[in-house]
């Protein structure tokens, strides 16, 4: 039975989070809220609970599990040749609703999906999704809607679609907004903006002027 937490209140936000951190170390999945929309979310290093997170959602290996950390200082330990230009944008937008997906490192015991040896990192602006990360460390965190349906703004629309697939829900009330992030490749010379979400190509050129925009 799926167990869930009122973040807005101080003794359940303390218990929740324990909780939530105490399902990710034993391989189970939670949902939390972020700055964009509640996420599912599971140990990024357990094959087996990611396996579980895109069986709850209904989604195939082709599409890969972004991960999400809690802080900037995390990515030196999980992506490679990460350029002047990607740290340029990490300063400028994180925490944020920026995604940005980099090579990671080859020595990783991870399996995301069909990365093709990269990874979509994201530090996500939420106290709460914060402080989860900090605690356990990166996780694998989509959206938590089954696959077709619309991401959730709050936590009875996500509880409503994966049920008692997931172990902990953390209710932080309703999202500030359902835009989802702007994804940037920044493996190569010239980050290519592949994803217009929150943040505007406009935005991202004032810190890369060349940037690049996906078809």
């Amino acid at each position: 039975m799926a167990r869930r937490y009122d973040t807005n209140d101080a003794t359940d936000r303390t218990t929740g989070l324990r909780e939530a951190a105490s399902a990710v170390r034993r391989g189970e999945l939670v949902v939390l809220p972020t700055d964009t929309v509640y996420g599912i979310g599971a140990d990024a290093f357990s094959k087996e609970a990611v396996g579980d997170l895109l069986e709850a959602k209904g989604r195939g290996r082709s599409m890969p599990t972004p991960v999400l950390i809690g802080s900037p200082n995390t990515l030196h330990g999980l992506v490679t040749d990460f350029s002047e230009l990607a740290w340029e944008l990490v300063d400028a937008f994180w925490p944020g609703a920026l995604t940005l997906v980099a090579k990671h490192q080859p020595s990783l015991q991870w399996d995301l999906g069909d990365t093709r040896g990269t990874v979509a990192v994201r530090m996500p602006l939420h106290p709460v999704a914060i402080e989860l990360l900090t605690e356990v460390g990166p996780m694998g965190v989509s959206s938590a809607n089954l696959t077709g349906h619309p991401a959730p703004e709050d936590c009875d629309a996500a509880q409503e679609m994966l049920g008692d697939s997931v172990s902990v829900y953390l209710d932080g009330g309703p999202t500030p907004g359902n835009v989802p992030s702007s994804i940037v490749d920044v493996t190569r010379e010239v980050p290519l903006l592949l994803r217009a979400g929150a943040i505007s190509a406009e935005e991202l050129r004032k810190v890369v002027p060349d940037l690049e925009v996906a078809n």
